[in-house]
């Protein structure tokens, strides 16, 4: 007869391999990718190296995982603010703001998932993420035009130029090094529905009623 996990030995296994993870991105977000060491990842989750490798094979592995399972907490984050916005041009503005807000909430880990260079495996993969962002963003640019709440334009050219904006105005080397402010959001989020034709008195409109406090964004 075959063995059979419990449901016990099934959560004590996941939360094993989230604390692996959760070592991981606490590192990347200290020392950036290049940080990011078996050794040091399994002293971090207080547990031996040989059981890191028994989830992860290799750094490559682990890197790989921390990179996804961080796509999907971005990409959900502004998908779920966007869909709570009364219309589209709001939900436009949500998307950006929520975005620029959660990555300047952690701005050195942000920059090692999205941008910071490693490898060509790991590359490939955080290709896919910011494929995934400006995929996101361009159906909300979509949506806004076809609403005729955004002047026509090509919105596979403004999706990536807006996601390039916030990443380095915010996160990037020649970033400055600005506090997690909402002053801050708001003004990158300005700057991008601005850069989208919506006329000034307009997008300070929507960035006064969608940027919310940084303490209000759920933790990353």
């Amino acid at each position: 007869m075959a063995y059979r996990r419990t449901e016990n030995v099934v959560r004590r296994l996941a939360a094993r391999e989230q604390a692996i993870v959760d070592a991981a991105r606490s590192i990347a977000g200290e020392g950036g990718m290049g940080a990011v060491q078996i050794a040091t990842v399994a002293q971090r989750a207080d547990i031996a190296a040989g059981t890191v490798y028994r989830y992860f094979p290799s750094k490559a592995h682990l890197v790989a995982e921390v990179i996804s399972a961080s796509a999907d907490r971005e990409l959900a984050a502004m998908r779920a603010a966007a869909d709570a916005a009364p219309g589209p041009l709001s939900a436009l503005a949500a998307c950006i703001s929520t975005f620029a807000a959660r990555i300047l909430q952690d701005r050195r880990l942000a920059w090692s998932v999205i941008a910071e260079p490693v490898d060509a495996d790991i590359d490939a993969l955080r290709m896919e993420f910011r494929r995934a962002l400006v995929g996101e963003l361009e159906a909300r640019i979509n949506t806004a035009m076809t609403a005729r709440h955004l002047p026509e334009q090509d919105a596979r050219v403004a999706a990536p130029a807006i996601i390039g904006a916030l990443l380095e105005g915010l996160v990037g080397p020649l970033a400055p090094a600005p506090a997690a402010t909402r002053e801050s959001v708001q003004a990158i989020t300005l700057f991008a529905l601005r850069a989208l034709g919506i006329v000034d008195a307009r997008a300070r409109g929507l960035v006064a009623q969608c940027v919310l406090p940084l303490g209000s964004v759920s933790a990353r």
